[in-house]
């Protein structure tokens, strides 16, 4: 890194072409909507925390789900912010490093504590009888720990490559944080390995997870069409509906983002407002559709400030 740094101290992120005051108007926005995504997910933390019948494998994973969407969004959105505010655009090479460290970190932990659930609903779905046995706390937490494990190491796999390379010229990011691959176009370095890691990456966290996801809602779907009680099928298709919302969004903008080629200038504006409705959308999306599609989620809720008010 200190090589590098002889070579450049900062970069320049281009972002948005936009005033001051668009850019004060979009702070405002940002600000309000990062802060009701800390809300949200810390509000899922406290509920499964405080109220002991949300104390299962399913509610375990949302806690890590939760806490990947709050530090996913914490990784870029404050010095995004700090930019509109104070009208600048650079971030420091350190700084920008770090960014993309924690964002590829986070986001690969977040597909593989997505691929945990999806095999959480099939073990409570095809196998209920044996479900407390399967799940049990010593799997959960070899898989939650396996899925933080390799989300890291992939990242610092992708930070490494990255720090070999020479930098020289203009340092402008075509993006509103330090997006890996964005970051790799203003290097003078030969990225052809970088962008094979890249792909590879993507395979494997996005394409793997999201053919194992389908598997399992196959087997799942064929499960609970055999289900008997009407109240059964509501309350089975009720819960995997949930988590195939936020599987859909999520999976669905990331494999655009990085499985199809950005040659094209529109392109990579179009991947900016992707990348833009990803940051603030999908870690709002988590707390919304488990809170507002989960009757326990609720009814905890509703346990939890009843107790409050008699207090």
């Amino acid at each position: 890194m200190e090589n590098n740094q002889s070579w450049i101290a900062e970069f320049i992120l281009v972002g948005f072409q936009l005033s001051e005051e668009m850019e004060l108007f979009f702070f405002i926005i940002f600000f309000l909507l990062y802060i009701f995504n800390l809300l949200a997910n810390g509000m899922i933390l406290g509920l499964i925390c405080l109220d002991p019948r949300l104390h299962s494998p399913m509610y375990y994973f949302l806690t890590h789900l939760a806490v990947t969407d709050i530090s996913y969004a914490s990784s870029n959105l404050p010095n995004m912010l700090e930019n509109l505010v104070k009208h600048k655009k650079t971030i420091p090479f350190v700084s920008c490093t770090l960014q993309m460290l924690f964002y590829l970190a986070f986001a690969s932990v977040e597909c593989l504590i997505l691929v945990v659930m999806s095999y959480d609903r099939y073990v409570a779905i095809c196998h209920p009888l044996q479900y407390t046995v399967i799940m049990n706390w010593k799997l959960c937490t070899v898989l939650a720990i396996i899925s933080w494990a390799c989300g890291f190491f992939l990242a610092l796999v992708q930070v490494s490559l990255f720090l070999r390379l020479p930098f020289c010229g203009p340092q402008k990011v075509n993006h509103f944080f330090c997006e890996i691959r964005s970051v790799l176009k203003v290097t003078c370095g030969e990225t052809w390995i970088n962008k094979i890691f890249l792909f590879a990456d993507g395979v494997f966290i996005l394409v793997t997870p999201i053919s194992l996801m389908l598997v399992s809602y196959v087997r799942i779907l064929w499960a609970i069409l055999k289900i008997q009680s009407k109240e059964g099928r509501k309350k089975a298709f009720s819960t995997c509906s949930s988590h195939l919302c936020v599987v859909g969004f999520y999976f669905g903008i990331a494999m655009m983002v990085y499985l199809v080629p950005d040659d094209s200038h529109q392109q990579e504006e179009q991947q900016k407002i992707l990348f833009l409705f990803y940051t603030f959308f999908n870690p709002l999306l988590n707390p919304l559709v488990y809170s507002l599609r989960n009757a326990q989620v609720k009814a905890a809720f509703h346990r939890i400030f009843q107790k409050n008010r008699t207090m």
